[in-house]
């Protein structure tokens, strides 16, 4: 049953959709239960329960105009997983992939003491968080 107030989704512009797919697909069906839901030439979504993500990739003629979390938008996503061993384990394919983790010298703390996250960058460098409900 939808909840009235919940999300019902997100729509997100990409600089490279193929990278963005691969990011995207790695992390929340392989990691988070999500399935993909829709894909069409110029996208793709990803759902869990009632609420999904929509990745779009961005006409050519906007392409000069970068993503900056510290400007006025999006800061960051943020997301549960089930236990800190998940998040330990993401955090090595993270790194066996290349993918840019965030405050590594603060890990897993970097959210405050007692706050277990892992931060990272998607291809885009918009920012992704992982954390466990303690």
């Amino acid at each position: 049953m939808i909840k009235k107030g919940g999300i019902s989704h997100v729509e997100i512009y990409v600089s490279d959709l193929a990278a963005t797919t691969k990011f995207w697909s790695w992390l929340l069906v392989s990691h988070l239960n999500y399935k993909i839901y829709q894909q069409w030439d110029k996208g793709i979504s990803f759902i869990l329960n009632d609420t999904y993500l929509v990745f779009t990739q961005t006409d050519q003629d906007k392409l000069a105009f970068n993503y900056n979390r510290t400007h006025i938008g999006l800061n960051h996503l943020a997301f549960y997983m089930s236990s800190r061993q998940e998040i330990d384990h993401l955090r090595k394919e993270l790194a066996d992939k290349a993918y840019k983790e965030l405050y590594a010298d603060r890990y897993p703390y970097a959210g405050g003491e007692g706050y277990y996250a892992l931060y990272f960058e998607d291809p885009d460098r918009i920012k992704v968080e992982v954390t466990v409900a303690e």
